[in-house]
């Protein structure tokens, strides 16, 4: 049997045109969804069978770009949706990453989807399917078909508000209504064993290309997959993918960033030009990144040029900041000379000056300008301690 055309289904109109369509009605809807192209049309697919139980199989397709890189995977799908000896027949196309994230859906041409009652889904019930299917931790994730159907009302229509089940009530807001059925079945397919195996085959044929696409993609997926593989349980890095963990930590996502600088090791950042590299990043960082940053200074043996400019910024930064540089730079067993001689100008900076003395204290400084300016600190601040 031929395989339908991949028609797009837009769910992100520009307002104006969505508008516009809402007063049309479906029949404008649906010209859109049949008239666009899919923007990723695979050059060439390799195709692969999943076996869900005794009786159903699936097609699954990993669609390949031209130069043979895999893009995403995709199935052309008929489930047959049944309810009280009854079966829909629906035909539909699934689209997920290459670690089995669901994605979208689109419809082979002329295919659309009905309620119980055969009314086609309005646009906004397409809308709210790719809600339901988008969210991995849907309530249907726990429930059975079952559970579905309350008691005495197995001839009624697949309405949340026709039913009594106390389990209809718990997912009304994640079905729609005259679809409850349609929502369960897709979601489950969408989120089931296919899933497992789009991973076992994304780990078969894991390259190190593959890792370096990963660790440079803006999907926040590929980028933890792909760290958990360049990085050991005690966060050593493999040479050839430690710019691309610089590049995560510098990325626009802060999360993935936060994940990689607590992870690497402290011999990640043990020369001066990569401790030099993380300060920069910390000057042109977001104020959540900073504090990561700072965090991690702590765990590491700072150079003395990385000390000095630490130092140099308790004038510019506010108190949280200045907590944590402190307690990165405490944790070095020996500053040097002019370390010291900045940390001591800033016994007059009120935002700090009780621990930047404290700290001076731990470190015993010899020189003398630093000890004058230490007296003049206690006799100003606490004349009467002893």
């Amino acid at each position: 049997m031929q395989k339908p055309k991949h028609i797009k289904y837009c769910l992100s109109f520009p307002a104006l045109l969505k508008k516009a369509c809402w007063n049309i009605g479906t029949l404008c809807f649906f010209l859109l969804v049949t008239t666009t192209a899919f923007a990723q049309t695979p050059t060439k697919t390799k195709e692969y069978t999943v076996t869900i139980n005794d009786t159903t199989e699936y097609t699954l397709q990993l669609a390949l770009d031209e130069a043979g890189q895999s893009l995403y995977y995709f199935s052309n799908l008929f489930t047959p949706v049944c309810l009280t000896g009854e079966c829909k027949p629906v035909y539909i196309n699934f689209y997920w990453d290459l670690l089995g994230n669901y994605t979208r859906f689109d419809f082979p041409k002329g295919a659309v989807l009905t309620r119980m009652d055969h009314k086609p889904f309005k646009p906004e019930d397409y809308e709210k399917l790719q809600d339901i299917l988008a969210n991995t931790h849907s309530l249907l994730k726990d429930v059975s078909m079952e559970d579905l159907v309350g008691k005495g009302t197995e001839n009624l229509a697949d309405s949340v508000d026709a039913k009594a089940g106390a389990t209809l009530k718990t997912v009304k807001n994640e079905v729609i209504d005259g679809a409850v059925y349609t929502c369960y079945t897709l979601w489950h397919i969408a989120h089931g064993k296919v899933v497992t195996e789009m991973n076992r085959i994304t780990e078969f044929f894991k390259t190190d290309a593959l890792l370096h696409r990963f660790l440079n993609d803006n999907n926040h997926y590929y980028q933890y997959w792909a760290m958990e593989r360049v990085m050991n349980a005690e966060g050593t890095v493999l040479a050839d993918f430690q710019s691309d963990i610089q590049q995560v930590i510098r990325g626009k996502n802060i999360f993935t960033a936060r994940f990689a600088l607590q992870k690497v090791n402290k011999a990640f950042f043990a020369d001066k030009a990569r401790q030099q590299w993380l300060w920069e990043t910390y000057q042109s960082a977001g104020y959540p990144l900073q504090l990561v940053i700072l965090k991690k200074m702590a765990t590491l043996s700072l150079t003395n040029w990385m000390t000095e400019q630490a130092a140099q910024q308790l004038a510019t930064i506010n108190r949280e900041q200045s907590i944590l540089l402190l307690k990165a730079l405490e944790a070095q067993p020996k500053l040097s000379e002019q370390t010291l001689l900045t940390l001591a100008g800033q016994l007059t900076n009120e935002n700090c000056a009780a621990e930047v003395y404290r700290l001076l204290e731990a470190q015993r400084p010899k020189n003398r300008a630093v000890q004058q300016k230490m007296t003049h600190y206690k006799q100003t601040f606490h004349p009467n301690d002893k």
